[in-house]
Parts: structure tokens; sequence; C-alpha cells
């Protein structure tokens, strides 16, 4: 059996060489140039939070097919599942509310699939909002669809575009709690949240509502996962944890 057959380090994971930290893209419309096309993107925060942590952002986009996503994983030391719209209800078991956003589905096959590998293969993720959502679902989880209407309110998303705030409880013997301490304020922009809990998560953060604002994978070497924003915001901790954890890989 080879070298690499049998997992041995490669050059991103020598000794002193940055971490490769693979982010999820979004596949969406775009206009540059002259030109408007299908396009793999993501907002730049995602990139600049990797970097500044001391990694190497790596975009991921949702691929056709899964062939090679056991390779793909392999080769990185790290991932952050990004945000975007929302996961089809229909692979949660649930009937599609009015205000649920249209399906993706080579996004959502491709991430479901990608959460399912990096679990296996024990790789430490950081999973942001929509990437929450998808982790919930890979593990067997359901979602609150539109949260204005669960909850009485618009806090989650305030204005629409526009990034708000809020304040969150964490659990203090938490992974992210031993990060952040045991509350912070938080950027968010969500109108979905977790509703039933996947296998082996464990809630660790809460709005003031209520709402689930992260959860941890029980059993993972670092496996987290939040509901609001950490790339739009001055606090980077939880980027530094991720780059710091894969580098020890």
């Amino acid at each position: 059996m080879s070298e690499a057959a049998r997992g041995a380090p490669g050059p991103a994971a020598d000794e002193g060489a940055p971490p490769l930290i693979g982010i999820t893209t979004y596949q969406e419309p775009a206009r540059w140039g002259v030109w408007v096309r299908e396009a793999a993107l993501l907002p730049v925060p995602y990139v600049r939070s990797v970097e500044r942590a001391g990694g190497v952002p790596v975009l991921v986009p949702p691929a056709a097919t899964l062939r090679g996503l056991d390779a793909l994983v392999s080769r990185l030391d790290g991932i952050v599942l990004a945000g975007g719209g929302d996961i089809d209800p229909d692979l949660y078991g649930a009937v599609r509310h009015t205000e649920t956003g249209p399906p993706q589905p080579q996004r959502d096959r491709f991430e479901l699939a990608l959460a399912r590998a990096v679990i296996d293969a024990d790789l430490p993720f950081l999973a942001i909002c929509r990437g929450m959502q998808v982790l919930n679902v890979a593990r067997g989880g359901a979602l609150i669809q539109h949260l204005p209407e669960a909850v009485g309110h618009k806090g989650h998303a305030p204005e629409t575009g526009m990034v708000g705030s809020h304040p969150v409880q964490i659990s203090a013997t938490s992974l992210v709690g031993k990060i952040l301490g045991d509350s912070a304020d938080v950027p968010a922009y969500h109108h979905q949240a977790v509703s039933r809990l996947g296998k082996g998560l464990s809630a660790v953060a809460w709005a003031e509502d209520q709402v689930v604002e992260a959860v941890e994978l029980q059993g993972h070497r670092f496996g987290l996962a939040v509901q609001w924003h950490p790339e739009e915001g001055d606090d980077k901790r939880l980027f530094e944890a991720l780059v710091a954890e894969a580098a020890g890989r």
C-alpha cells in the first residue's frame, strides 16, 4: 500500500505549513464584467476570517458528482460549512412552508454527503448558519422553517439583506463556552433554526427566545456549529480555534 493510501501526511500537513481549510460555496447566477453566469461563489468575509486565523482557505463548490469526496476530505485539515439558502424540507420529512426558499438540490445533496464524510473522517469543522442546519439534517434532525411564525418576532433577521445582532447564552462547560465564555453578542441573519436535534448533537447555546444557537457533535475531535455568522463580526476566536485544531492534525 502506498504512503498516500495509508493516510501519510501530504505537503499541506508538513510541519510548519498552515492548514488547508475548505469552505463550502454557494452556486448562484452572478454578474461580472459583461457576463451573467452561474457561479460558485462565497462572501469574502469567510475567506478573510480563515486567513486571519492562520489557515489557507480552499473553496469547495457543490460538485454535481460525489465521486472523489473522500479524497477531497483526506486532503483538507479542516472545513467550514458556510451559510446560504434553505435546505429542501423534503430531506427532513416536512411539508414546504410558504416562506421556505426555492430548492437547491445539487448543493443540498453535496453538502449533506460532505458533512457525513467529514464526520466519518473526524475532520475538524465549523458549521455556520445553513451549515449548522445541514449538519443537523445530516444527523437525522429537523428544522423550524420560519422563525417569525414560531417565536413571534423577527429578531433573528430584523432587516432584509442586513446582518443584525442579538445576545446568546452559552453552556460554560461546552467547547463553544470555553472559546467564547458563557455569553456573547453575535452577528445573525437567519429565518430557520433547529427544531429536533440530530443524532449525537448537543445544544450548547440559546437565544433569549430559546432558539438553539449552537450545537456540538459529541465524540468528534472538533465539531462545532453556530446559527450566527462569526465571519461577519470582529470576534474571530471560533475560526482561530478551528485553525489551531486543524494545524494539530
